[in-house]
């Protein structure tokens, strides 16, 4: 932890810290804080990306999440979430537990009458496979 953390008061705790210029946040945004819940074994939306960057953490479960040019990984009940948004993809944000349900909660920075997400058709994806993460 930062030694600028280091005098929090009791109960509280920094989850994670992400520099200004990192996160891009749109002149003119708004916050909007969203809870996903997604039932046992829910795949989540299709390939998608938002307006603007989000924050937030895992409430309960665990989410299976890629974004594009990252592996794929399983963020657990507290993890910290991170996405720049824009013309990044979002590829999986689904349930990894079959037999239980699993909710995260981000505050996302976008303009005013945005959709908090936009699907990503086929023939896009296809001519950013080069930028997806390559499995070994």
């Amino acid at each position: 932890m930062n030694a600028q953390h280091t005098h929090l008061p009791p109960g509280v705790e920094i989850i994670e810290t992400m520099p200004a210029a990192a996160a891009r946040i749109p002149a003119g945004a708004e916050a909007r804080t969203v809870r996903v819940t997604l039932a046992p074994g829910d795949p989540g939306a299709p390939p998608h990306r938002h307006p603007g960057p989000l924050f937030g953490y895992v409430t309960e479960g665990e989410i299976l999440f890629e974004l594009e040019g990252r592996p794929p990984r399983v963020l657990k009940a507290g993890d910290a979430v991170f996405e720049p948004g824009g013309d990044v993809i979002h590829y999986q944000g689904g349930n990894n537990l079959a037999d239980a349900q699993s909710q995260l909660v981000v505050t996302m920075f976008a303009l005013p009458g945005t959709p908090v997400l936009t699907l990503v058709g086929a023939e896009e994806l296809a001519a950013r496979r080069h930028l997806r993460f390559n499995q070994p």
